[in-house]
């Protein structure tokens, strides 16, 4: 019976495997249906695209510098973003009157560009992503999918299973200076 047991216990784990990769795939599928119908429903204005169609990651630049200057590890980015569900409904900004309008303003927090350093804090995948294609003075709007945001976890007044979009602003790159 022992030896029974372990290849049967092989094979359900072989199986579990595959059922994982076909709901990643059956919810790529379905976020990347929805990402387009909300783009035809709502164009984007930009003066430059990147668009992965195989991810299902969108970029459309408002605005974008030409600057060569890239930001390393350590640097500080100084980022104004709204984010919103694809229902347009915010769920979180660093603007004060964008989060009262949207009543998700928090009256314990400092509504200031947000500090985050490169390489020493963490974000959900999408915004770093969209992050890594910036410049200072970059101003954009992205969309992906809920595997490169929240995924199947519900987030605050983020449903589990969301595609995101974000406006983002990178306001400002405070370079690193190593006491060296």
């Amino acid at each position: 019976m022992k030896k029974l047991s372990l290849p049967v216990i092989a094979i359900m784990l072989f199986f579990s495997c595959i059922s994982e990769q076909e709901n990643y795939s059956i919810r790529l599928e379905q976020d990347k249906e929805a990402i387009e119908a909300y783009l035809e429903e709502n164009p984007i204005d930009h003066v430059h695209k990147y668009e992965d169609v195989n991810n299902g990651v969108y970029i459309f630049w408002k605005e974008k510098m030409n600057g060569d200057e890239e930001y390393v590890f350590g640097d500080t980015l100084f980022i104004d973003y709204t984010g919103r569900l694809l229902n347009d409904k915010v769920f979180d900004s660093t603007n004060d009157s964008i989060a009262r309008a949207h009543q998700v303003h928090n009256p314990q927090r400092q509504y200031k560009p947000w500090e985050f350093i490169v390489g020493r804090q963490s974000a959900i995948q999408g915004f770093i992503f969209a992050l890594s294609k910036m410049q200072e003075g970059d101003d954009l709007v992205t969309i992906f999918p809920s595997l490169y945001g929240y995924g199947s976890q519900v987030n605050g007044n983020i449903p589990a299973n969301s595609p995101l979009i974000f406006d983002i602003k990178l306001v400002r790159v405070g370079k690193f200076e190593s006491d060296d």
